[in-house]
């Protein structure tokens, strides 16, 4: 019962912090003023407007002359696009998606975004689990140290310093690994054989799952895999050390148990409650994906799309994904916190 209503105050709570960031951010860049000049030589700046006049957010004022509706009545017609046609509207202001619906663009771009994630994930978490059990069992030793000194510059140093210094010596100086993710029709005209059907606005799924895409995916999986498995290891040594000079694994030994083996039964299964739950929060992030790797890497993904419309002041593209990203960090703060009462049924959550 104490759960249940635990749950519900929970969904409560991420659902009216979804609500009023919505807002903030469609009111904050409503403020901002439309721009058609970004339509570009040789393009019909007229169509443009007439698109925006037909979603509602401009129209003809008395003298002719087009102006913004006012921000209430433009939110309004916004969200019963969403919630009654399921549109989440059109791009503007980018050129190669001007006119293209940004829900389709938004599913052409998911796929490597979660592929990148996925694949860091599985390399990071084994890793990273290994490192810090390995470097407590070996506490206050030279293998310990040497883990801990590795492990704080890899968690000091951020991700794009890890990503520059792979693409200019493995992608470029050796030419071990591609620069950049190949593009998806590059992937069709390479295995002509397989049948692969590029096709704008679908997931587009078979043509990630081949050679040449996985290893050009690599150099930012690994700039993304550094980080994560320095964090694993630091939080699973802390964790496993305290664990093992606590009392009841002195009670286990003292009981007839080797230290393998209450290592293994007690001292392991103690110290994985509280990381697991950052393992379950970095399968549900995976969608989220990286800002800056997406840039560096030239990934055709979800991040790059949200830098360039920050950019291009394209404001379907960008309320729709400041939303979705806004909504995997709730569900990602929500899962994690359920998922301690479901591997500690000792944790009661909500309770008094």
């Amino acid at each position: 019962m104490y759960m249940f209503k635990y749950v519900c105050k929970r969904i409560g709570l991420m659902l009216i912090t979804f609500t009023i960031i919505i807002i903030t951010c469609f009111v904050l860049v409503k403020l901002l003023p439309v721009d058609v000049s970004t339509v570009g030589i040789g393009e019909d700046a007229d169509k443009i407007i007439a698109q925006m006049v037909s979603r509602g957010y401009m129209k003809m004022d008395s003298s002719g002359k087009y102006v913004n509706t006012p921000i209430i009545e433009q939110l309004g017609r916004y969200l019963k696009n969403i919630f009654f046609y399921h549109d989440f509207g059109i791009g503007f202001n980018m050129p190669e998606y001007r006119g293209r619906a940004v829900w389709s663009v938004f599913i052409e771009k998911l796929p490597p975004t979660i592929l990148i994630n996925i694949y860091s994930a599985i390399l990071a978490i084994p890793i990273g689990i290994a490192l810090g059990i390995f470097a407590a069992l070996k506490k206050n030793k030279w293998q310990d140290h040497l883990i801990s000194t590795v492990v704080m510059v890899f968690i000091s140093v951020p991700a794009f310093v890890y990503a520059s210094l792979l693409l200019y010596l493995i992608c470029f100086k050796l030419s071990i690994l591609p620069l950049g993710v190949v593009s998806l029709p590059d992937i069709v005209t390479t295995y002509p054989e397989k049948g692969y059907v590029y096709q704008p606005g679908t997931f587009n799924w078979p043509l990630y799952f081949n050679k040449k895409m996985f290893l050009s995916m690599l150099p930012a999986v690994f700039s993304m895999s550094f980080g994560s498995i320095a964090g694993y290891a630091r939080y699973t040594r802390a964790e496993l050390t305290e664990v093992l000079t606590s009392e009841f694994m002195l009670l286990a030994r003292t009981k007839g148990l080797t230290k393998s083996q209450a290592t293994v039964r007690h001292a392991l299964r103690n110290a994985m409650v509280p990381i697991f739950p950052m393992i379950i929060g970095e399968f549900v992030s995976v969608l989220s994906g990286s800002l800056v790797i997406e840039k560096i890497f030239q990934i055709p993904g979800v991040g790059g799309l949200y830098l360039a419309s920050i950019n291009s002041t394209d404001y379907d593209f960008f309320m729709m994904l400041s939303g979705f990203y806004l909504l995997v960090g709730l569900l990602a703060g929500l899962v994690v916190d359920l998922s301690y009462g479901v591997i500690d049924p000792r944790i009661r959550m909500g309770a008094k």
